[in-house]
């Protein structure tokens, strides 16, 4: 540390500082709020509006709305904000990241920035992991935005349009990254701005912001449609590519760069496999022939997916769906799909129903999303190693806000063993000292095979209790296959000897507390007396809660009295964050914790980065078979190798982000362009003027303007007008006229094409106005989507043009530019042809339904009574002559007319068989 700092502060602690200043004047004004009744602290919402409407601004509301907000949270939730967490909630509203540990209540602290700039009546949005977390922040926290007199939304997957405009309409807005950036893209597909959802973005604030805004940022959102089904070639490719990979000499794998291609041997034999099974073109010079294009992509996806895919640590397969898993959290991503067609072949490896590959619809970055916000800001337990990211990319600072309370945890160096069988020993031989002195512990694994394979050491494990022998030591395991029990096993890992087996998904949206959650405890034993046929009082739910307070404040303080909550490792991650927010499980408000990572050699990151050198190293200095290696200068290693690895993906991130600038620039001006015909009410002006331009396009490119007249291409001119005019003109006779002018010839053409369109209108009439706005959205949208699927196809082969020293995104850029030119007159062009040239067809309008008649049934058999000879009294002639004739049975035509019926029916004959006869 300097000097400087030593007397001053880092620039961290100055900014802090200044806002704990403004902390005061808040707490000073706590009493003047507490006098206040409901009604009035209610009303204080109003008040603020009316003073924004009157030229204050948000900033000068701050303090007050602040208070306010203490104070209703204070009534509502029984809970008043730590003047950290009003920090925290100011470097929210000034667009920043509060990075604030793992239990200082994150949650809560969203309330105020939230409230204040819910004030003016733009909305707010509030984006979280899961659809779980944005429910339950959205029930939890909308007490208190309720309370003061503001409506609060919830956007999940399956919700119908009209819900989402609700939620969207609504103050403050609870969703996913995925839910909001979807709707956008849906947003910009819809015919009809009445059917749009979104309005706009103003402030957002982003849960868990290193997750969403750097984690998940590496893919795109994409919206896509279904193409042509090629399951069965997948099945077929797949089984080749399985017999090739038995052989490691066919293939390159690097897994360092996440690579994998086919060697000189394994192209050679693939060739040769595909050319004798018959699926190779015929004629074709090989593998490699541009015929075979298809071929080789088909043959690269299935060597990826059996090589660099593994289940149940990059997918799991259930029900027979291939569903992803999120390497950060641990979770499935519903709905989440590899492009061009990996994720096919994956479910072809995994003999899974195969479902079709889509095409682009519509596309967004998640980090060209967020950019659309004119305000955004986020929180979390651990920004502060992607700082420079978040700054250079969207423009945000990363504030560390102070604990409530000190922190006592205890972070112990890394243990290195030489195999992973010596590591494992060891993590079962330190779970089991924390499970004999009743310590609760957390182990954190990287996948779900790994926490698997611990879960089965640990039931095997055998040891001396009370001189007796123990199989199996108890534990709850955590990973994507019990996803929906999240809540309730992180719930309980703070109870006195629980063991929790957890994947990287580790107590996220529940905080692990020490002796229980009292919440989770209550929710459950209500759902035991529901499920007895019991609804509890408010009365029995006061006292069992006074129970459940009392046991867990005994089972926290055996928790605490034994160390606290231990967190332990078996893997340190790529990402340091990862790690951070695992240790970040322990030591909440001020608890004593512990925490410590066991490593082996044999461990992805150090076998890749660093296995052999220190396998070599710890040879050298003859570490024996169960010892390990600890040491600052090893952490220190570590943590550089980790570095480098976030340095590559960041780079990756980054260049990510370069080329779809490129596009995004095109994507607003596309969706802005779409927007305006959407709203439009007549488009009749902007289709004249895509008629003209597409006439002077066709003049200019046929007749150069310093041509000769010799040199003009009069028929190809004649054969565009009259494909896209439908236009049948004497061109080539003006052509031929003494010192006629191109510019003449097209004056005559657009007059022609005026009239041509002014008929065309009055034989159609009002509904013109209609079809043109659909054929120009309808347009807009086929033209868009080819232009993402060429700007795909160059993004794949655009990094080639750097062997020949350009730069592949400047080259990117200037082509880029000239498909956008080519798609705007495509867009004109085939906006006009189709105006032009579509033929209207007026069908007759459908005839009147037949009138209807009633329909008896007989009370005792059922069947009908005009099938059986009765005839309603109330139907026309024609329809009794409609009605087919039925014969009577043999001896019932001397049955008199008002005698009863025969059939039983109870009714006079006349009335029932007999009316016909």
């Amino acid at each position: 540390m300097s000097i400087f700092q030593r007397f001053f502060g880092s620039s961290n602690d100055r900014k802090v500082k200044g806002m704990q200043a403004r902390v005061l004047k808040i707490n000073a004004l706590e009493p003047k709020i507490q006098a206040l009744s409901d009604a009035e602290l209610r009303g204080k919402t109003d008040e603020f509006r009316a003073r924004l409407a009157k030229g204050e601004t948000l900033d000068q509301l701050l303090d007050e709305a602040f208070a306010v907000v203490r104070e209703a949270a204070k009534r509502v939730l029984g809970q008043r904000h730590y003047d950290v967490q009003l920090v925290g909630g100011m470097v929210l509203h000034q667009g920043g990241i509060a990075e604030m540990r793992t239990g200082e209540g994150k949650t809560l602290v969203a309330t105020a920035p939230v409230y204040l700039n819910a004030l003016a009546g733009k909305g707010v949005h509030v984006i979280t992991v899961n659809d779980y977390l944005a429910q339950r922040d959205s029930e939890w926290m909308g007490q208190v935005y309720g309370f003061l007199g503001m409506t609060t939304g919830v956007i999940v997957h399956g919700l119908s349009q009209g819900q989402r405009q609700a939620a969207y309409a609504s103050d403050i807005t609870y969703g996913t990254n995925n839910e909001f950036g979807f709707d956008y893209l849906r947003d910009n597909l819809v015919y009809d701005s009445r059917e749009m959802v979104q309005r706009g973005h103003n402030f957002a604030i982003v849960d868990e912001v290193d997750s969403i805004l750097i984690d998940e940022a590496r893919t795109p959102l994409i919206i896509s449609g279904p193409t042509e089904d090629r399951s069965e070639f997948y099945k077929t490719i797949d089984l080749l590519i399985k017999e090739l990979v038995k052989d490691p000499t066919t293939y390159d794998h690097d897994e360092k760069q996440r690579q994998v291609i086919l060697t000189e041997e394994g192209s050679e034999r693939i060739e040769q496999i595909l050319e004798e099974a018959g699926h190779l073109a015929e004629d074709s010079a090989g593998l490699y022939d541009p015929a075979n294009v298809s071929v080789v992509h088909h043959v690269n996806q299935a060597l990826r997916a059996n090589v660099l895919y593994t289940r149940d640590k990059d997918y799991i397969v259930r029900a027979g769906e291939v569903i992803l898993i999120d390497e950060f959290t641990g979770r499935m991503m519903h709905g989440r799909r590899l492009s061009e067609g990996l994720h096919q072949a994956i479910e072809a490896k995994e003999g899974a129903v195969i479902q079709p590959e889509n095409q682009t619809l519509a596309s967004v970055t998640i980090q060209n999303y967020f950019r659309l916000y004119s305000k955004l800001s986020g929180m979390t337990g651990t920004a502060a190693t992607e700082a420079q990211e978040f700054l250079d990319i969207y423009r945000m600072d990363v504030a560390e806000i102070p604990t409530n309370r000190p922190i006592q945890r205890i972070d112990d160096d890394d243990e290195v063993y030489r195999t992973s069988a010596e590591k494992n020993q060891a993590i079962i031989k330190q779970i089991e000292e924390c499970y004999r002195r009743g310590q609760p512990i957390l182990v954190g694994t990287v996948s779900i095979e790994k926490s698997e394979h611990l879960s089965e050491l640990l039931k095997a494990h055998k040891f001396e209790v009370d001189g007796k022998t123990q199989t199996g030591i108890p534990h709850s395991v955590l990973n994507a296959r019990y996803h929906e029990q999240e809540a309730l096993i992180v719930a309980d890992a703070g109870v006195p000897g629980a063991v929790t087996i957890a994947t990287n998904m580790a107590g996220r949206g529940t905080d692990i507390q020490l002796g229980g959650n009292v919440d989770m405890k209550l929710a459950k034993w209500r759902d035991e007396q529901r499920a007895q046929g019991a609804e509890p009082t408010p009365e029995q739910a006061f006292a069992q809660r006074a129970i459940i307070e009392a046991e867990i404040k005994d089972l926290k303080e055996k928790a605490l009295a034994a160390g606290g909550l231990y967190v332990l490792g078996t893997e340190r991650h790529e990402s340091r964050r990862i790690d951070n927010q695992l240790r970040g499980r322990t030591g909440r408000q001020g608890d004593p914790g512990h925490s410590k990572f066991f490593l082996s050699c044999e461990d992805d990151l150090l076998r890749i980065f660093a296995g052999d050198r220190l396998d070599a190293i710890m040879r050298t200095f003859g570490v024996q078979e169960g010892e390990a290696i600890t040491h600052k200068w090893l952490n220190s290693a570590i943590a550089t190798a980790q570095k480098r690895v976030e340095q590559r993906n960041y780079e990756i991130r980054k260049n990510l982000l370069k080329y779809d600038d490129v596009v995004n620039d095109q994507r607003k001006a596309v969706f802005e362009q779409r927007q305006e015909f959407m709203e439009a009410t007549d488009l009749s002006e902007a289709v004249a003027e895509f008629r003209r331009d597409t006439i002077a396009d066709f003049v200019q490119r046929h007749l150069p303007p310093k041509a000769y007249a010799e040199q003009w291409d009069v028929a190809g001119l004649d054969d565009h007008v009259r494909r896209y005019l439908g236009l049948e003109l004497p061109i080539a006779e003006w052509a031929a006229e003494d010192g006629i002018a191109n510019e003449e010839i097209e004056e005559r053409i657009v007059q022609a094409a005026d009239a041509r369109a002014a008929e065309r209108n009055a034989l159609v009439g009002d509904h013109m106005r209609n079809v043109e706005k659909s054929f120009l959205l309808q347009t807009i949208d086929m033209q868009w989507r080819e232009h993402l699927m060429h700007l795909d196809h160059l993004r794949n082969v655009i990094g080639l043009r750097g062997y020949g020293q350009r730069d592949p995104l400047n080259e990117f850029k200037t082509e880029a530019f000239s498909l956008f030119e080519k798609l705007l007159v495509d867009l004109r062009q085939n906006v006009t042809r189709w105006l032009m040239t579509v033929e209207f067809q007026f069908e007759e309008p459908a005839p009147p339904p037949p009138e209807m008649f009633e329909v008896h049934l007989d009370p005792l058999t059922g069947e009908n009574e005009a099938e059986r000879g009765f005839v309603p009294d109330n139907i026309s002639p024609e329809q009794r002559q409609a009605l087919p004739v039925t014969s009577l049975p043999d001896g019932w035509e001397d049955t008199g007319r008002n005698q009863p019926c025969p059939c039983g029916s109870g009714k006079k004959f006349k009335h029932c068989h007999g009316a016909l006869v």
